[in-house]
């Protein structure tokens, strides 16, 4: 019974850090935080699918340039003057803290009207609906519900010129594959020690 109650805690465990843990995403790839990316940021997003408590990281010298997290009004204006949040310590990193459209610039108002500028779209936490019951009988005349919109959908405060995510990734999957690996491990060494105990071993 001991070793079923260890394989409980193991399971719930790797569970809970597969929920919770994000991945961090590489602006710019190998060329990092600059001027003149190879990709733009902006069609390097589009590929992306961010998530809630995914991560940046902006690569950078220190002294040499920031990162300023915006308005959709100041990222599209290039002000460096009011950020929400400012960067500047070098090798920068932030996580999303909630969904919907994030605007970084650089501080440098100059590379930013030069297209060094980013648009992140963080995607809706996936919530379980709760369950209603079917009406038992639909009249004609019932009004059409507009249902809501699905998770993973970009926002639709109008913020035009904002790139959607698209499916490419799947924030956590590595902790996912990993933990299914370790349950079916456990899973073989619980049947053997069951097989064993049978056997007279234990």
């Amino acid at each position: 019974m001991a070793f079923e109650r260890h394989v409980l805690v193991v399971m719930i465990l790797c569970f809970l850090a597969s929920s919770t843990q994000g991945y961090r995403f590489y602006v710019g790839g190998k060329d990092g935080w600059v001027v003149s990316p190879s990709e733009n940021y902006n069609h390097w997003a589009e590929r992306m699918r961010f998530q809630v408590n995914d991560t940046l990281f902006f690569k950078y010298e220190k002294g040499s340039d920031s990162v300023l997290l915006v308005t959709k009004e100041d990222y599209f204006s290039c002000n460096t003057k009011n950020p929400i949040q400012s960067l500047t310590e070098g090798d920068s990193v932030f996580t999303f803290y909630r969904s919907g459209p994030f605007f970084f610039i650089t501080g440098n108002a100059d590379n930013c009207n030069k297209g060094q500028k980013l648009i992140v779209v963080v995607m809706a936490v996936r919530t379980k609906p709760p369950q209603q019951q079917p009406p038992a009988s639909p009249s004609p005349s019932s009004a059409v519900t507009v249902s809501p919109p699905r998770a993973g959908e970009a926002p639709s405060d109008s913020d035009a010129g904002v790139p959607a995510p698209s499916s490419e990734h799947n924030s956590g999957s590595m902790g996912v594959v990993c933990c299914t690996w370790l349950v079916l491990g456990l899973s073989v060494l619980v049947s053997m020690a069951l097989g064993d105990e049978r056997s007279g071993l234990f």
